[in-house]
Parts: C-alpha cells; structure tokens; sequence
C-alpha cells in the first residue's frame, strides 16, 4: 500500500499548504479562485462523463442511484454529520461539505486510482499512483484555497478506498475491467459536473444523494457488459 500512502500524504500536505494561502489571500482572489475550481469541475466532469460506451447505463445508475440515495437521505445524514465535524473543528467555512465531496470524487473516481491500486495490489509496482500523487498533491492545494478543511478530510475516505481496491486486487481484477472501470468512472464525472454546478451557485443539487449511483454504476455494467 506504499502507493497509497504516499498518495494520503500528497493530499494531506497540499491541503494544509493550500488552508496556509487561503489564511493570507484576500477575500477577491479567494472569490475567483473558487470560481476557476467550479469551472474546472465542470469540464472535468464533462470529460470523465466521456467514458462512457453505453448511455443506458449511465442513465439507469443516476435514477436507480437517486431514488436510493433519496429514500436514505445521505445528503440529510451527511450535512448533520458536516455540522456536528464543523463545530467540534470550531470552522465557520460554508464550503465545507462541497470541499470533502469534490475532493472524494476527484481523487477516488478517476480510472488513474483504480488501474493503480490495481497494479500495487497485483504486486507491478506503484508507478501509476506515485503520478497520482503528484496530481492529487497539486490539486489538492488550489482545492484547500477554495473550499477550505473539507478538503483536507478527504483524505480518509481516499485512504479507506484505495488502499482497500489494493488490499483486494487479486479478487477484484476480474470483475473491474477497464469497460466497467469506464462506467464508474463516466457516473463520476456526472456527478463531479454537478458539483460543479453547486460550485458556481448556478443550482443546488444534492449529489450527496446520488451517490449510490457509483455503485448501481458497476451492478449494471457487470451485467450488461461481456
């Protein structure tokens, strides 16, 4: 799990670098910087949507996704959990919950993080997540410039699923195939475009909510795809 280590560091050291020049930044360049991150989701999300080789799929895991993640309520559940972190954290930043949820999205949904705990896990090396971690770093401090501590937090969720994909390569590796590893991806990128949109203030989705659509995401295309 070297790989993924050194990628939690990455993220842990360019987030707190990042809340160092958000401290000292005045609030206009603050602004705009927030504003170039919510384009940058934007296309990013656009991008990874992209991947995609069969739109049912796609369209089946955001509503079967969305009903599921209504009837639970995860956007409920996870903003009183952000309130109950955000006064132990004694922060007053709005962005919190948008910070952690991009930053999950960003580093977790990629294909880069699956192919490379594929690879560690199967013991050939962490060359893809050592250049992961070079992205993940850097992006994390314009991030943590942003959107504040959320940011930072990610870091545990990124841990817990990258080092499990690596834990358990050898039994994974051949259900997640790169065809199904373009759909998970392709759903993230949706909801990275979402996030986007929240980003900007354009519309408040509640992409908390559409999460299970990742998971819907990999059923079906288990299914669907050869």
């Amino acid at each position: 799990m070297t790989g993924t280590l050194i990628n939690t560091a990455a993220v842990i050291a360019g987030s707190l670098l990042g809340l160092l020049i958000k401290s000292r930044m005045p609030k206009k360049i603050t602004v705009s910087v927030f504003q170039a991150i919510g384009l940058f989701t934007i296309f990013l999300g656009i991008h990874m949507a992209f991947k995609t080789n069969n739109f049912l799929i796609m369209v089946f895991s955001m509503v079967i996704g969305t009903i599921i993640g209504e009837l639970l309520d995860i956007d409920k559940a996870f903003n009183n959990f952000s309130e109950t972190l955000r006064t132990r954290l004694k922060t007053k930043e709005s962005h919190f919950s948008e910070g952690f949820i991009t930053s999950f999205l960003l580093f977790c949904m990629g294909s880069m993080t699956i192919l490379g705990a594929f690879q560690e896990g199967l013991g050939e090396g962490a060359d893809l997540l050592l250049a992961k971690s070079v992205l993940d770093g850097f992006s994390s401090i314009a991030l943590a410039a942003s959107l504040g501590i959320g940011v930072l937090l990610s870091a545990i969720p990124l841990l817990i699923y990258q080092g499990g994909l690596t834990l358990f390569a050898a039994s994974l590796a051949d259900y997640l195939t790169d065809p199904i590893v373009n759909e998970l991806t392709a759903v993230g990128g949706l909801l990275l475009l979402g996030l986007g949109l929240n980003i900007l203030e354009i519309n408040k989705l509640k992409i908390l909510n559409m999460l299970p659509a990742l998971l819907i995401a990999v059923i079906l295309a288990l299914i669907l795809i050869e």
